[in-house]
């Protein structure tokens, strides 16, 4: 198994969308690239703590490829928006990979090199070594599965944009 740390806007949609995938066996959100130990969400959505919001994918690369895991999610958000994803707006927005060895980090800027080519604006995705991962609240783990049909927050952004997903890579799912 191998684990990668994503971020891209709320961490709802990033693991609505990666979860599902085969070869991905969890996906956990948390929060990481700050300075807080062990911070809240309240905190981090308070913008001090320098945290984004991330999931932590631990997948079957002999199932479905880093590279296949990281196209995926580039397709889940605006890689080109910078610290915001649509109305949500802040640090803790930001597209990040968080990677924990040099083959994580090539990957990740050769998926960032890609994607940049189906955009006029600059992919802004920041590719950094993973210092901490910290767990969110349960609450927030299977959002999207558990509220979805009940949030209007997920009606209007997070289902869509698992659904794109699904739409765009249905082969991959199981």
């Amino acid at each position: 198994m191998e684990e990668l740390h994503l971020g891209g806007g709320c961490f709802w949609c990033i693991e609505g969308g990666l979860l599902g995938l085969r070869g991905v066996h969890e996906v956990v959100p948390g929060y990481s690239g700050g300075h807080v130990e062990n911070p809240t969400y309240e905190q981090v959505c308070g913008k001090e703590t320098g945290h984004a919001e991330v999931v932590r994918v631990t997948f079957d690369p002999d199932v479905i490829p880093r590279m296949t895991v990281l196209r995926v999610f580039h397709t889940l958000f605006d890689p080109t928006q910078l610290n915001r994803q649509g109305n949500d707006v802040g640090p803790h927005y930001r597209s990040i990979v968080l990677y924990t060895n040099e083959a994580q980090r090539e990957d990740a800027e050769a998926a960032i090199e890609e994607v940049s080519q189906h955009y006029e604006k600059p992919v802004v995705t920041e590719v950094v070594r993973l210092e901490k991962f910290w767990e969110a609240e349960d609450y927030h783990h299977d959002y999207f599965a558990r509220n979805g049909a009940s949030n209007p927050y997920c009606v209007a952004v997070v289902e869509p944009k698992i659904a794109k997903v699904r739409s765009l890579h249905a082969e991959l799912y199981e």
